[in-house]
């Protein structure tokens, strides 16, 4: 992770935002011992992303397999969530490429994986929070403008705002593979971007921090500033779950996302000597980037949790589903499926479907 070691430091960051060239210079005018983060980044990485790989494909992957399942019964919340699902495996599948780099602190899987690599995590990352700023809308609409609602709420017209979104977050990620290599940094390659172009890095660190944190938190507390007194004089319990789902992922974005982003901006204005350069502050910081940026991470695999916790028209399909998988499997040893689970799948199918709003 970037951060970790002047040297052995890849791209691995969401906005890969690396300062081999930085830490190098550091270390001719002061010099600063990095083996304890090198050590601990070696050791602490691989387990952390692997960890992460495998709980964000389970928990995301159960929800693409829901929503598919249920796609005549979809509405705009289930695309969204789709999608949101999609971005978030996108990040995720990128995750045992960087355990790997960690693991042997060096990059082997060539220039093209390095720059392919770099463009998908960044469009996971831009995408998971451009549909989140979009649920977040149409939960406005839905509850102040109801009558303003039903216009744009059909299925033609979020698949297209679906596709808008993805190709926003492609154009915007598609430079970064231009601006990103491998190179040989003290006889070890590291896949890193170009650090020669200032205008680069600060577009970087706009996509980062205006894009990625201050924009989506300008959005969201705007709407739920108006959402919440109206929803606090409400009598349906459907719209509370609503708002309370969608709080809660807004919360733990930020909660998870903001340090990680504060992070690496200060470690952006150490690299322009806006910060002190002495050793004791650039361990502190550089340890800072590794831990916030696995919290940061973990959110990809939180979301299919909130969603079965909250959300109990999606829990009931999500149990629907493993109790028939658990059919299958059990039918395929020859035996005969537990009659409780059976009247719980087809006690399940009699209220599948309570309301169109999936939380």
């Amino acid at each position: 992770m970037e951060g970790f070691h002047p040297v052995n430091m890849s791209d691995t960051a969401i906005l890969n935002i690396t300062y081999d060239d930085y830490y190098n210079n550091l270390e001719e005018t002061a010099p600063c011992s990095n083996t304890q983060l090198k050590d601990f980044g070696k050791g602490f990485l691989p387990v952390l992303y692997s960890l992460v790989f495998i709980l964000g494909v389970m928990g995301n992957g159960v929800v693409v397999c829901v929503l598919v399942k249920h796609r005549k019964q979809t509405n705009m919340t289930d695309i969204c969530l789709f999608n949101l699902a999609l971005a978030d495996l996108l990040f995720v599948l990128t995750l045992p490429f960087y355990a790997h780099f960690s693991a042997v602190s060096q990059w082997t899987m060539g220039d093209f994986f390095c720059r392919f690599i770099t463009c998908c995590q960044q469009i996971g990352f831009l995408s998971s929070i451009f549909f989140m700023i979009a649920m977040t809308l149409d939960r406005y609409t839905v509850i102040l403008h109801t009558h303003k609602a039903a216009w744009y709420r059909t299925l033609e017209s979020t698949v297209i705002m679906s596709i808008l979104v993805w190709i926003v977050s492609i154009c915007l990620s598609v430079p970064a593979s231009f601006y990103t290599t491998v190179k040989n940094a003290s006889e070890t390659l590291v896949c890193a971007r170009s650090q020669e172009n200032h205008a680069w890095n600060l577009y970087h660190i706009f996509l980062a921090n205006v894009l990625g944190l201050i924009v989506p938190m300008l959005v969201m507390v705007s709407c739920y500033c108006r959402i919440v007194p109206v929803v606090m004089n409400m009598k349906t319990a459907k719209k509370h779950r609503a708002v309370r789902l969608i709080i809660f992922l807004v919360a733990i974005f930020f909660l998870l996302w903001s340090p990680y982003n504060i992070c690496i901006f200060l470690l952006f204005l150490q690299c322009q000597e806006k910060l002190p350069n002495d050793c004791s502050f650039d361990t502190n910081l550089k340890f800072s980037v590794i831990v916030t940026e696995v919290l940061a991470y973990t959110h990809c695999c939180l979301n299919p949790v909130i969603y079965a916790f909250f959300g109990h028209r999606f829990m009931k399909r999500v149990v629907k589903m493993l109790c028939e998988w658990a059919s299958v499997i059990h039918s395929g040893f020859g035996r005969d499926f537990p009659a409780s689970i059976r009247r719980r799948s087809v006690s399940s199918r009699s209220s599948e479907v309570e309301s169109t709003i999936i939380m």
